[in-house]
């Protein structure tokens, strides 16, 4: 019963965390990993602890990068390899745990930045870009030279970009470059004008300009990636691209392209039948997903706001990685939440693995609250922190008395006509609804009750008065392996 509920420790034992012993020559050490810019931003810090962070895939590298690094520096390394949630979020809170100054993540990132402050550096790795074959994809998916477009990658292909822009801007005259949204350096000010950051990335618009007015080249992922095993950088990149804009991606080592017009279509569709689900919902379970993303706790009150004003029931669940297996513990829920950041919430789920679908936060959002988007705006949001008050695409919930809460809405995926909601105020200290017995008694309304009450089996029934009274015996002593009663052999 344990298990089900949370990971068991014989599973991180017994889980094979990548491929067993180095998987990078020795001379090529420094290059992959940039020891060198590493070994820099110790000393500059005086760091005498430093914290590795590595994703289960590298962890073959990391004795021997920390060997190599601690070999330069002289500071104490520490290897984090098993985070609680995904490997993309920096693990501030592991690395507080060992004592360490500064954190050092190899390997892809979201970029989210961190609940607490601590100094990082980022290593996302160089894959090798095919220039030329890049150059052609991009001349014959963009025939027109005014054309605007913008340049983006996977992260192990962004030290690429500014090169391959050089190729093409003799020729195509509005070229942006995007480049990954490191964090500043403790100290230091933001530059003027500042950039545009959306997906994790800066985007230098000149002024007056706007992002949905471009199309976009991605350099990245394979040839072949069906739609269930997307990178989730790449689909965070498609969900929330203008619609109207043209998107292509290239593997830079073949230079392949191919239009991501159609997965996008199909990615969307998918999102919009998970609002459909949430608006049909009664009950929902929000995951919390992280723990080191900032603002997480905001974000989970405003869920949870969200749900009260629409009048759902939601329940907090902190279970670490969701499995299947955990979940399905909890099958009084309709839908599932998990808050996350943009790349945890979109990591790719085996179809028909879970019982119930699972949510990102956005998708809450718009089946809540019913201004819900505002006009002009993306067609999805993937990090929770757009939806809070401060950024520029909160919207907040109509007043009670708004028309938006009566509009009729039919279910497409039941055919039934909704109710609206009854609106319930999130400063309401919470009275809970009563509903009367045939025995005028008084009973709190509960899903969950609700649902126990249909299931045919509900546990062990009490049968008051329905059995003969006995005297009390004395039970069996001891212990489980070895009770008294029991003889020796």
């Amino acid at each position: 019963m344990e298990s089900t509920f949370s990971s068991p420790a014989e599973a991180a034992l017994q889980r094979e965390a990548g491929v067993p012993g180095l998987l990078t020559p020795l001379p090529d050490l420094d290059r992959v990993y940039e020891l060198e810019r590493v070994a820099g931003f110790v000393r500059d810090l005086g760091c005498e602890r430093v914290a590795l962070q590595f994703p289960d895939q590298l962890l073959g590298d990391a004795a021997a990068v920390a060997a190599r690094l601690e070999e330069t520096t002289g500071s104490k390394m520490f290897i984090l390899g098993d985070t609680a949630y995904g490997s993309c979020c920096v693990d501030v809170l592991g690395a507080e745990q060992a004592g360490a100054q500064a954190l050092v993540h190899f390997g892809p990132a979201c970029l989210s930045p961190p609940a607490r402050p601590l100094p990082i550096t980022f290593v996302l790795g160089h894959r090798s870009v095919a220039l030329e074959l890049c150059v052609k994809a991009f001349e014959a998916q963009n025939p027109d030279p005014k054309a605007p477009v913008v340049l983006l990658s996977e992260p192990a292909c962004a030290h690429a970009l500014e090169a391959l822009a050089t190729l093409l801007r003799p020729r195509y005259l509005d070229l942006l470059v995007s480049s990954p949204a490191f964090p500043l350096p403790v100290g230091s000010l933001s530059p003027e004008p500042k950039p545009l950051e959306r997906f994790g990335r800066r985007f230098p618009l000149a002024p007056g300009r706007h992002l949905e007015e471009y199309g976009a080249f991605y350099v990245g992922g394979s040839e072949t990636s069906p739609d269930l095993d997307l990178d989730p950088d790449l689909s965070r990149l498609l969900l929330g691209w203008a619609p109207g804009r043209p998107f292509s991606s290239c593997c830079p080592d073949t230079g392949k392209t191919q239009d991501e017009g159609a997965r996008a279509g199909r990615l969307r569709a998918r999102r919009q039948y998970l609002v459909e689900r949430a608006r049909d919902a009664r009950v929902v379970g929000l995951l919390a997903g992280t723990l080191g993303v900032a603002q997480h706790r905001e974000a989970l009150a405003h869920l949870r706001s969200l749900t009260q004003a629409a009048g759902k029931r939601s329940y907090v669940l902190a279970l670490g990685r969701p499995t299947p297996a955990k979940l399905a513990n909890f099958p009084e829920m309709d839908v599932f939440v998990l808050l996350a950041c943009p790349l945890g919430a979109l990591s790719p789920q085996l179809s028909g693995s879970f019982f119930r679908p699972i949510l990102a936060p956005c998708e809450l959002e718009a089946s809540c609250n019913p201004a819900w988007p505002p006009p002009g705006l993306a067609p999805y949001l993937t990090h929770y922190a757009d939806l809070l008050p401060g950024s520029p695409f909160h919207v907040p919930l109509p007043p009670p008395e708004s028309e938006l809460w009566e509009t009729p809405d039919v279910s497409l995926i039941t055919g039934e006509l909704r109710p609206p909601p009854a609106w319930k105020s999130s400063n309401d200290p919470g009275s809970l609804a009563v509903t009367p017995r045939p025995q005028l008694e008084l009973a709190e309304s509960s899903p969950a009750a609700s649902f126990l009450s249909s299931r045919s089996w509900q546990g062990l029934e009490p049968r008051l008065g329905q059995t003969p009274v006995t005297e009390a015996v004395s039970g069996r002593r001891g212990i489980a392996i070895a009770y008294e009663d029991e003889g020796n052999g």
